[in-house]
C-alpha cells in the first residue's frame, strides 16, 4: 500500500560513471519520520530516457543545449513517476537510504507500468517540452 510522502529536494542529474545511466537524489519525508530519507534514483539512458524521448515524443533535432534541457526534463520526469512506483511497492518505507536502480534486469517486472505512464504522459511531456524548451 502506497504511504503519503513529500519530495522536498531533487538534486541531478548525475551521471553514473561506469554505467549507462544517470541518476537523481531525492531527500523524502514522511510524516511520521523524524528526518528526511535519501533515495537514488537511477534511469537508463537506452531502455527508459530514450524510449520516451525518441520512439513515444519523437523527439528529435535541436542544439545541444536544447537536448541537455530535454534530457533533464524528461529524467526528472521518469525519476519522479518511478519514485511513485517503488512507493506504490513499499520500497522505501522503513527509514533507510534507498537506490531505485533502472527497471531492467531484475527489476524489469516494474518496467510496464512505466511504459504505460510514458504513452499516457505523452501528450503532456510534449507541451512541456514546447514550454520550456521551445522545441
Amino acid at each position: 500500500m502506497a504511504e503519503p510522502y513529500t519530495i522536498l529536494k531533487v538534486m541531478g542529474p548525475y551521471r553514473e560513471p561506469r554505467e549507462s545511466a544517470l541518476s537523481f537524489d531525492y531527500s523524502v519525508q514522511r510524516p511520521n519520520w523524524a528526518t528526511p530519507q535519501g533515495v537514488r534514483v537511477k534511469i537508463d539512458l537506452e531502455a527508459e530516457l530514450d524510449l520516451l524521448k525518441t520512439k513515444i515524443l519523437q523527439v528529435s533535432g535541436g542544439t545541444a543545449g536544447q537536448q541537455l534541457r530535454i534530457n533533464q526534463l524528461l529524467g526528472r520526469a521518469i525519476g519522479d513517476r518511478k519514485l511513485d512506483i517503488a512507493n506504490e511497492e513499499s520500497l522505501f518505507n522503513d527509514r533507510r537510504d534507498v537506490m531505485i536502480d533502472p527497471f531492467t534486469g531484475s527489476w524489469s517486472h516494474l518496467f510496464p507500468r512505466l511504459e504505460s505512464w510514458m504513452n499516457q504522459e505523452r501528450d503532456r511531456l510534449r507541451q512541456e517540452i514546447r514550454e520550456k524548451v521551445g522545441l
